[in-house]
């Protein structure tokens, strides 16, 4: 007798009111390609710990993928939040690192302070050509970024960068390292971040500039990039290369200043870590779907037992719900609305969110889940990651509850 066929997973629709026909045909054109490119490399890739090709950051490119936020009038698609977000769970459901590389474009690096060499950059981020890593955190500043202690010293019309950083993703392919520095020190009465100001350090792929060392730092999770800690030993850079913001954001306001620029950025990163974080949770739960229907036992597939099946109907419902959340906060950031109190609880939900559901899926899968001849492992290390990586859960409830009950 033959064994009945699988019932395939039915990936995630649009629904109204977020549905336009652009959007739907945007999604689609993520997912083929997630599925059909980025999926096979990082089935060879990850168990390496292997760097993901620059011919696939170009096939990217040639997409439009680097500039989904960049006005058009720059390049770009001159799309939002939204779809940047949208386009990022499709490529994280494949390989986390992939829809990650898609913050090195968004026009990063380009907050320069002459508004032409501003527009030249826009378009070359736009196209792909302009990606690159942040060096924002130390050994001993990570989530306290009001604490980092890398010094810019002023040397006629130049800066000399001096100190540590830690956890800078792609530095060494990149095409420039955005360097966050204290020029001075704050003056009575000012915030701890004053005088925290960022840097473009300019730098050819492959290679570090003078002054710049990086070693490797080895993960277990998260691979397709390699992530670096870099020492600067008198790093020089040029005035006109300190930046008027930190993050990308092709659409915002360039005069919104150093430190204070962090917020909307970090906003968008984390509405963004939470899309990620639904991308790998939802091929946890995929897989799972499958694997149920074709393991046996007692002479039975597995999915014919109530416990798991009602296992893999919590994880389904929980990726749906944390989607949902972050399609809500993409729009209220696309509207204008700064909602940090909305985006810190759509990172902690959907990060959790997915810690728990690739846990519930490894066990689902028992011994085979422990093996690299499965995926699940995969989605496992990499959804852990999330609850750390811009601003741990612990940050995000801080946050949530200072906005509930005032600053302990």
């Amino acid at each position: 007798m033959s064994k009945p066929e699988l019932k395939q997973p039915r990936p995630p629709e649009l629904f109204s009111p977020w549905r336009t026909e652009a959007r739907a045909r945007l999604q689609q054109e993520a997912r083929d390609f997630a599925r059909d490119v980025v999926l096979p490399m990082a089935d060879e890739l990850d168990r390496q710990k292997a760097e993901m090709p620059r011919s696939l950051i170009d096939r990217m490119a040639e997409k439009g993928w680097f500039g989904i936020t960049i006005p058009a009038e720059h390049g770009g698609l001159g799309l939002g939040v939204f779809e940047y977000c949208l386009v990022s769970e499709e490529l994280a459901r494949a390989w986390l690192s992939v829809g990650s590389i898609l913050a090195r474009g968004q026009g990063l690096g380009t907050q320069t302070l002459d508004d032409e060499r501003r527009a030249t950059l826009l378009r070359k981020s736009a196209r792909g050509e302009w990606i690159g890593g942040i060096a924002l955190s130390e050994p001993t500043a990570g989530s306290d970024l009001a604490g980092v202690q890398t010094r810019a010293v002023r040397d006629g019309d130049e800066w000399v960068l001096t100190g540590t950083k830690r956890w800078a993703g792609f530095a060494l392919a990149a095409d420039f390292v955005e360097v966050l520095a204290r020029t001075r020190e704050p003056e009575p009465g000012e915030p701890r971040s004053a005088g925290l100001e960022p840097f473009l350090v300019v730098k050819t792929p492959g290679t570090f500039p003078e002054g710049m060392t990086g070693h490797v730092i080895d993960k277990i999770g998260y691979h397709g990039f390699l992530t670096f800690e870099l020492a600067l030993d008198g790093v020089r850079v040029p005035e006109g290369d300190r930046l008027t913001g930190l993050y990308g954001d092709g659409g915002a306001d360039a005069d919104s200043g150093g430190f204070a620029s962090v917020q909307r950025g970090l906003n968008i990163a984390r509405v963004h870590t939470a899309a990620r974080a639904v991308g790998v949770a939802r091929a946890a739960v995929e897989d799972c779907q499958l694997y149920l229907q074709e393991r046996e036992q007692f002479g039975h597939p597995i999915g014919e037992f109530q416990a798991l099946r009602f296992a893999l109907a919590d994880m389904s419902a929980e990726v749906d719900q944390a989607r949902a959340y972050w399609q809500q906060v993409a729009h209220l950031l696309d509207e204008g609305e700064p909602a940090e109190g909305e985006s810190a609880k759509v990172k902690l939900l959907a990060t959790e969110m997915a810690v728990r559901v690739t846990n519930q899926a490894m066990q689902l899968h028992g011994g085979n889940g422990y093996t690299t001849e499965r995926r699940v492992e995969r989605y496992w290390r990499d959804a852990r990651l999330t609850t750390i990586f811009e601003g741990t859960s612990e940050i995000q409830r801080r946050i949530i509850s200072d906005r509930m009950l005032g600053r302990g």
